[in-house]
């Protein structure tokens, strides 16, 4: 049985790989990541299409599919992508360093946050993320009867 754990990460692995092929005619990945980092995705997804390749007949068809802009395909690849990373390990490793390299040129919003209390009450900073995504700031308390 497939650790659901795994099949998570090769998901996310593939849709990494492929925003290569889904983002960046609409120019958005360059948005989002720096010029390096999406060279390395298309690294990235040279290695996982050089391990893959040959493998069946409905892969190969979706790894096309993905290079088309294809995000359905994606699934199908991360099936067989999480299978390769459990049989070889070095694999999995070059592939999750990769990945790591990657997310670490990954464009961060640097906005400041103010918040403003007055009185006793909790207070919250918040900023969204790209996909929505709600990043909040910590609560500070600060007593002045020490």
């Amino acid at each position: 049985m497939v650790d659901p754990v795994s099949a998570l990460t090769a998901g996310v692995i593939v849709d990494l790989a492929a925003r290569k092929f889904v983002e960046s005619g609409a120019g958005k990945l360059a948005e989002k990541f720096t010029e390096s980092a999406i060279q390395k995705m298309g690294d990235l997804w040279q290695r996982i299409k050089t391990r893959l390749s040959g493998k069946s007949a409905k892969l190969d068809e979706a790894m096309v599919k993905v290079e088309q802009g294809d995000s359905a395909a994606q699934a199908v690849v991360s099936k067989y992508l999480d299978v390769a990373m459990e049989d070889y390990p070095e694999f999995a490793a070059e592939v999750q360093q990769l990945v790591h390299q990657i997310t670490l040129e990954q464009k961060q919003d640097n906005s400041s946050m103010n918040a403003y209390n007055y009185g006793s009450g909790t207070v919250y900073q918040t900023t969204t993320g790209d996909d929505n995504t709600n990043f909040f700031g910590g609560t500070h308390n600060h007593d002045s009867k020490k």
